[in-house]
Formats: structure tokens, sequence, C-alpha cells
């Protein structure tokens, strides 16, 4: 058991193709079970997350997510959600003032809702199911709400693809320990050590396809100029601001 345990955690990697394998909804069940045992900032649980499984449904959610294969070819899209509308409906039918339409309680709801989905991604892991973060929920947060039928203080945060791995995978590299972490106080690294940290990943052969591949000079170019571009970054950041402010969070707009 102990080998398995240090096998998982050193070798995990996230699957984006899946077989044709039933993923039954007694497994998700208590899966999501066991991982609403996840702590809970003051045990309110200000999440809920989506199943779909049915075929129309996941068609609708897949030009959100870009049409990405981890997204069509899975059985299962699971989207949770920052959710302060139960607890807040809660406080209404108990004579309770409710003051949460505010940036710290949306923030509380996500960090909910962020530890909640990692949690049924380690048990559903270790239950052999293979699964996959989408990054683009918070890029189409608008029209997953309105294809998933969200009301007023629910709001998508992650979108996990499930289902019974159809391959291995690969597992990623990671920054080396000495990256990320400090010791009491936080160590502003000098531009030697930032150049060590990454100097394995700038190594790799499929690092270096990305730099050809994309007509770039260095690896972070590939980030800033292609992957993630401010501009980019800049239109998603006011589509997901706004669909926040306009589902019960009203943040201020100026300082």
């Amino acid at each position: 058991m102990q080998d398995k345990t240090e096998k998982y955690w050193q070798n995990r990697r996230t699957i984006r193709k899946y077989s044709d394998r039933e993923v039954s909804d007694t497994l998700l069940d208590d899966i999501i079970e066991k991982a609403s045992h996840a702590p809970t900032t003051g045990n309110m649980q200000l999440y809920s997350v989506i199943v779909t499984r049915d075929a129309d449904k996941l068609k609708q959610l897949a030009p959100a997510h870009f049409n990405q294969p981890a997204a069509t070819g899975a059985p299962v899209l699971l989207t949770f959600c920052a959710d302060f509308n139960r607890f807040c409906r809660w406080c209404d039918i108990s004579d309770a003032d409710h003051g949460y339409d505010n940036f710290q309680s949306f923030m509380t709801a996500v960090i909910d809702t962020v530890i909640f989905t990692q949690q049924f991604v380690t048990i559903a892991e270790r239950e052999g199911l293979g699964c996959c973060y989408l990054g683009t929920t918070t890029y189409n947060a608008p029209s997953i709400a309105e294809t998933l039928g969200l009301p007023s203080r629910v709001v998508p945060v992650c979108t996990i693809s499930v289902g019974w791995p159809a391959d291995e995978g690969a597992v990623s590299d990671r920054l080396p320990l000495s990256a990320i972490v400090h010791r009491e106080t936080y160590h502003n690294a000098d531009d030697n050590e930032i150049a060590g940290y990454y100097a394995y990943k700038e190594s790799l052969p499929e690092s270096a396809k990305f730099v050809t591949e994309n007509n770039k000079k260095t690896l972070a170019q590939v980030f800033t100029d292609v992957r993630y571009t401010r501009e980019n970054n800049e239109i998603f950041s006011r589509i997901y601001y706004d669909f926040i402010a306009n589902s019960g969070y009203p943040f201020p707009t100026e300082k």
C-alpha cells in the first residue's frame, strides 16, 4: 500500500483521452460524497457541482471549452461552482441578515470550491479514473452558466473532465523544491537562481519543439506571446469580472 501511494504522488498525471467504459452515477456520487469532507470555511460548504453526461448538454458546453479533446471526448464533465445562493437562501428563510455580496465572500466561496474540486480529483484518480482540469471555465463563464441554468450567486470556477483512461498520459515536469519553498520569509531569488529554477523545463525536447514551432527565441516567450497573452488575459478578465459582478457580487468598478 505504501509503495502504491508513493507511486501515485510521484507519478500523478493528467488524462485527456478516455475509453468507452461507463462511469456510473453510483461511483461518482461516492467520490463526490467523500470529497465533500474536504476543509471548508465555517463548515458552510460554499460550492456546488453540476454533473453533465447528457450528449446534447456536452455538445452545448464544448464550445465554451474551445472544443478541446479532453472536453469533447469525455463521458462526464463536472463543473464546480462557487455557490452562495444556497447559503443566502437559508439565511433568508431563517430571519438572518446576510452580507455576502462582496469580494471577500466571493473569494471565500472560490477557495472552498477549489479545495473541494482537488479533493474530488485526488479521490477519483485513486479509484483509477482519469481527470483533466479544463482551464477554460473562467474564460467563458457566462455561456457555461446559461447552459447549466446557474442562478445568481453561483459562479463557475473549475471544470473537470472525467473518464476511464484510454492511455497513461504523461508525467509533467515540476520546478525544484527550492523554487517554491521559503523558510520564515520570502526569498526573492536573483536572476541566476531564477534561470536555474527553469533550466530543466527549458532543456526538455518538447520545450525546444514549442519554441521552434512558434518561432520564438525562448520558452518564456511561448507563454507570454502565444499561450497566455496580455490581450487575452485582459479580455477574459473583463468578461469574468462583469459576470461575477452581475451574479450577485457587485465588486466596485473604481478604487
